[in-house]
């Protein structure tokens, strides 16, 4: 990663919204943490239960995180999380990727949606 690299993502994390939250800048429901991931309620849930997994450090998407340790850690949170939330019938993982995916906050998160019966194509 050189100089400019550097700049850039700091300049980013200061002002993502998500690295505020794992600052405690902005407060969230937090359900759940491990070392590296945070897990709260989306304030702006699409069903019964929605939470976010994010890593603690920034990471804008997911074509950005060149580490399969990371991404495997925040899917084994999110199933972890989604079963202490008892979603035992079913859930469902998304990951939105850029501003076609449906991506508005720039760091990397997993949405896990449940509590109801999902339907399918989503949006």
């Amino acid at each position: 990663m050189n100089a400019e690299s550097t700049t850039n993502l700091k300049e980013e994390s200061e002002n993502c919204l998500f690295c505020k939250i794992v600052k405690g800048q902005i407060p969230a429901d937090i359900v759940s943490q491990g070392d590296n991931w945070l897990a709260f309620r989306d304030i702006n849930p699409q069903a019964p239960s929605h939470i976010l997994v994010i890593p603690k450090n920034h990471v804008a998407n997911v074509t950005e995180c060149n580490e399969a340790a990371e991404l495997g850690s925040l899917f084994q949170a999110a199933s972890g999380v989604a079963r202490d939330e008892n979603l035992d019938q079913g859930f469902r993982l998304v990951v939105n990727t850029g501003e076609h995916g449906g991506q508005t906050v720039f760091h990397l998160h997993i949405h896990i949606l449940g509590g109801r019966s999902l339907t399918w194509p989503p949006g």
